[in-house]
């Protein structure tokens, strides 16, 4: 497993547990593109950008032609919403950027639009989650 991170200290935390990360942001080069056996997006991460979209087209490029991805969605009827955050810790704020959620109920159409197709729903103690796989063409 590999994750990766645009922020020091999240790949600072991930090393810290043992895990191996790299600073790097997904939509840039990253090691064994088009090989990946799987792309897991937890915790929100669909919404990175404010472009589910764009993202999950770029999980399909990592993916290996028999790959999948696990997607955590938010709960039906939350749809695809966009929106500007900011983080604040204590009297600290970050600057505005772009973020988005997914419903389960949108998973479909975004999947479509980045050629991948949804082969699983599943819920388990409130959370959502799609497994999505590459297309397959003819």
């Amino acid at each position: 497993a590999l994750g990766i991170d645009v922020s020091p200290e999240a790949v600072r935390m991930t090393r810290q547990r043992g895990a191996r990360a790299r600073r790097g942001d997904v939509f840039g080069p990253v090691p064994e593109e088009g090989r990946w056996a799987t792309a897991l997006l937890a915790d929100g991460n669909i919404g990175i950008g404010g472009d589910p979209a764009r993202l999950l087209a770029r999980v399909r490029d990592l993916l290996a032609p028999d790959g999948v991805a696990i997607v955590e969605l938010e709960a039906p009827g939350t749809g695809l919403v966009h929106d500007r955050l900011r983080l604040r810790l204590g009297d600290r704020e970050s600057v505005a950027f772009d973020w988005a959620l997914v419903g389960v109920d949108a998973i479909d159409d975004l999947a479509t639009e980045a050629d991948l197709s949804v082969a699983a729903l599943r819920e388990s103690g409130g959370r959502h989650a799609a497994l999505l796989t590459r297309s397959q063409i003819g």
